[in-house]
C-alpha cells in the first residue's frame, strides 16, 4: 500500500513524495511554505490521480518520459521521475492511480 512522506528541506519547506509499496517514489511534490499547504497538495493528488486529463505527459531534454500531475486549476502539484521509456512511465501513472487515493500519510517533518 502507498504512503505520502512528508519532509522539510533545507530551507525549511515541506514537500511530499508519494511512495509505491515497494518503497520507491513515484511522485515529488514542489516546496510548500506550511505544513497545511503541504496537507492540501497531497489532498489534491489524492482527488486529481483518479482523471487520466490530469497527467502530463512530457520528455525531458535528455529523452527521458516523465510526467506532471495538475490540479484543476492547471498548477502542477506532483512530478515524477525519468523513466527510461513510455512504458515505464505509463506503469508509473498506473501506480500513482492505484496508490494515491488510499495512500496514508507519514510525518517525517
Amino acid at each position: 500500500m502507498g504512503k505520502f512522506v512528508i519532509t522539510t528541506d533545507k530551507s525549511g519547506q515541506f514537500r511530499f513524495n508519494l511512495k509505491a509499496g515497494n518503497g520507491q517514489t513515484i511522485l515529488s511534490s514542489e516546496a510548500y511554505k506550511t505544513k497545511a499547504s503541504c496537507n492540501n497538495g497531497i489532498e489534491s493528488v489524492q482527488k486529481n490521480s483518479q482523471d487520466d486529463s490530469k497527467f502530463e505527459r512530457l520528455t525531458a531534454k535528455n529523452g527521458s518520459p516523465y510526467f506532471n500531475l495538475k490540479a484543476t486549476n492547471g498548477q502542477v502539484i506532483g512530478t515524477s521521475e525519468m523513466y527510461s521509456g513510455n512504458d515505464a512511465m505509463e506503469n508509473g501513472i498506473a501506480s500513482v492511480k492505484k496508490n494515491a487515493p488510499d495512500a496514508s500519510v507519514e510525518d517525517n517533518s
